[in-house]
C-alpha cells in the first residue's frame, strides 16, 4: 500500500544547464530521474515557450505516451533557479496538490525567471552554468507506474500503489490536503515534442535522483542551513506562529515551513518582477499555511500591502506611457511652432529691410 500523506522515497533531482547564453529555441531535455517509484524528466525552454524574455521550464512524466491508460499521480511540485549569491533568493515556484495524468503528462511554467535575471551580477548564471533544482513530493499515485526505483547502491526499492477505492477510505488520514483537484489556472500542459537530440545533458555529479539535503532541527522544523537564519528569526518575532499547527509527520512539517519560506522570498521580489501568476501562487501559498494551523495574520497583511503596489506599479507604468505619448506630440508640436516662428522671424526682417538705389535705377 502506498503511503498516504507523506512522500515516497528520495524527492530532489539536480540539473545543471551548461553553456546557457549560447543556447536556442528549441527544447533541451534533462536525463531521466525516479522520484516516488516514478519517471521523470525535466525540460526548458532557455529563449522561452512561446513567450520572449522568459526562461521557461516543465517537469514531465516520462514515457507517458507508454503507459497503460488510467493512471494517475498526485504531487506537491516545487522548481527552483538556484541564486549561488548568498544574499539573494533563489526563483522558485511552489504548487501543491498537483495531478499528472494522461492529459496533463506535464506541467510548468512558461515564465519561470526572466532573462534579466540571468546574469553573473544576479547569481544565477556562473561560468555559463544555470543550476535547476525540482522537488516532486508524490502522494497518491494510481495505476501502474514505472514503480521500481534503483538506489545508489543498485539495490531495488518498490512500491504498491493504492486504487481510488482505498483512497477513498483512507481521505480522512490525509491531514488535511484537498481531495479534489485544484484549479488548473496556471497549467501549462506541453504539446507532444520530439527529443532534441543536442539538448544540454546534466552534470553526471549532480543529475541523479538526490536524498534530501542535510538538515537541521529548529523547535521541531527540519530545515536546509541556508534557511535556519530566516526561519529563526521568524520564530522569534512570531512566536506564536505554530501554536495551532499539528502535523507531526516530518515531511509535511518541512513541506509546510518551505510553502511559508517561499511565500516570504516572493513578497521580498520588487512588484515590477511579480506577474499574475505570482501573485495568485502567493495567494494559494498563504491559503495553504492558514490551513496547516500556521498563524500568519501579518503575513496576510504584507500580501495585501504587495498587492496595493503591484496595482500603483501596473497603474503608474500606464499612466507613465500615457504623459511619455502626450509629452512626445507636445514636444513635436513645439519643435512644429518654432519651425512657424523662424519662418515668420524671416518674413519681418524682410520687410523691415530698406530699399537701395539699385532698386530704382
Amino acid at each position: 500500500m502506498g503511503r498516504i500523506g507523506s512522500p515516497l522515497g528520495k524527492n530532489e533531482f539536480s540539473w545543471v544547464i551548461k553553456d546557457f547564453s549560447s543556447l536556442g529555441v528549441r527544447a533541451i531535455y534533462s536525463d531521466e530521474f525516479v522520484i516516488g517509484g516514478c519517471k521523470w524528466r525535466l525540460i526548458a525552454y532557455p529563449m522561452g515557450n512561446r513567450i520572449k524574455k522568459y526562461m521557461s521550464l516543465y517537469v514531465e512524466v516520462a514515457d507517458s505516451k507508454h503507459l497503460p491508460s488510467g493512471w494517475s499521480i498526485n504531487t506537491e511540485l516545487r522548481m527552483e533557479v538556484v541564486n549561488h549569491n548568498l544574499y539573494k533568493p533563489s526563483q522558485q515556484k511552489y504548487r501543491k496538490n498537483l495531478w499528472f495524468d494522461q492529459k496533463t503528462p506535464s506541467w510548468g511554467y512558461k515564465t519561470m525567471i526572466r532573462h534579466s535575471k540571468l546574469s553573473g551580477e544576479e547569481g544565477f548564471l556562473v561560468s555559463g552554468e544555470v543550476t535547476i533544482v525540482v522537488k516532486i513530493d508524490v502522494y497518491r499515485v494510481f495505476g501502474k507506474v514505472a514503480a521500481i526505483e534503483i538506489s545508489e547502491e543498485g539495490s531495488k526499492e518498490g512500491y504498491e500503489y493504492e486504487s481510488e477505492e482505498e483512497s477513498k477510505k483512507d481521505s480522512e488520514n490525509d491531514c488535511g490536503e484537498e481531495s479534489e483537484k485544484d484549479s488548473e489556472e496556471g497549467s501549462r500542459p506541453l504539446k507532444k515534442i520530439k527529443r532534441n537530440d543536442d539538448g544540454v545533458k546534466s552534470n553526471d555529479s549532480v543529475n541523479k535522483t538526490q536524498q534530501v539535503k542535510e538538515t537541521m532541527d529548529i523547535n521541531g522544523f527540519q530545515v536546509l542551513p541556508s534557511q535556519v537564519t530566516l526561519v529563526s528569526r521568524i520564530l522569534k518575532k512570531y512566536p506564536d506562529i505554530a501554536l495551532g499547527f499539528n502535523a507531526k509527520n516530518r515531511h509535511l512539517r518541512t513541506a509546510c515551513m518551505n510553502v511559508l519560506i517561499s511565500l516570504i522570498e516572493t513578497l521580498c521580489q520588487s512588484p515590477q518582477e511579480l506577474s499574475d501568476e505570482d501573485m495568485d501562487e502567493a495567494d494559494n501559498a498563504l491559503v495553504y499555511v492558514q490551513d496547516a494551523g500556521f498563524k500568519v495574520d501579518w503575513l496576510d497583511k504584507k500580501l495585501k500591502e504587495v498587492k496595493e503596489k503591484k496595482v500603483v506599479e501596473q497603474t503608474g507604468k500606464t499612466r507613465i506611457q500615457e504623459l511619455e505619448e502626450e509629452l512626445k506630440e507636445f514636444k513635436q508640436k513645439c519643435l512644429d511652432r518654432e519651425a512657424l516662428l523662424e519662418k515668420e522671424k524671416a518674413k519681418v526682417l524682410a520687410a523691415r529691410a530698406s530699399l537701395t538705389l539699385d532698386d530704382f535705377v
